[in-house]
């Protein structure tokens, strides 16, 4: 393996902590307790090894990948880029809040956290997939 394949990993450790926040959302809408925190522990786990992958291969590639064809899809794509990375940034101290609610066993106040954190980290997680199936599956730049 190569830094070159931090892509396609990146977007498999993405795609696994959606799995995981979904299974974990399923599990407490049961009343699961220790099925949702083992979830959320190894979503936030994939997250952290995401981000090292992530930051590891920007460090090292220096070139910036441009999305530029088919020109009629560029602003969806970059609409989903936006979105995605401005709430990449924002959901990491939602996280972070929230896991440390949920340790305190202070759960009212980590619920009201949750209803905002979950569905922005779904949602990154899964765009984070996408983005990459759009820049090297469906829409390969040279």
């Amino acid at each position: 393996m190569t830094v070159h394949d931090l892509p396609a990993v990146n977007a498999t450790l993405n795609g696994l902590s959606a799995v995981f926040l979904t299974l974990g959302f399923i599990f407490i809408k049961r009343g699961q307790k220790i099925a949702h925190r083992n979830c959320m522990i190894t979503a936030f786990c994939t997250s952290v090894v995401f981000l090292a992958c992530y930051l590891t291969y920007h460090a090292t590639v220096k070139t910036i990948t441009h999305f530029v064809q088919p020109a009629w899809f560029r602003p969806i794509y970059l609409a989903i880029l936006f979105t995605h990375t401005v709430l990449a940034v924002v959901i990491v101290p939602l996280i972070l809040l929230t896991l440390h609610r949920a340790r305190k066993q202070d759960f009212v106040a980590h619920k009201k956290i949750a209803r905002w954190t979950w569905p922005l980290w779904l949602y990154v997680s899964v765009t984070g997939v996408l983005i990459y199936l759009l820049l090297y599956r469906i829409f390969p730049q040279k």
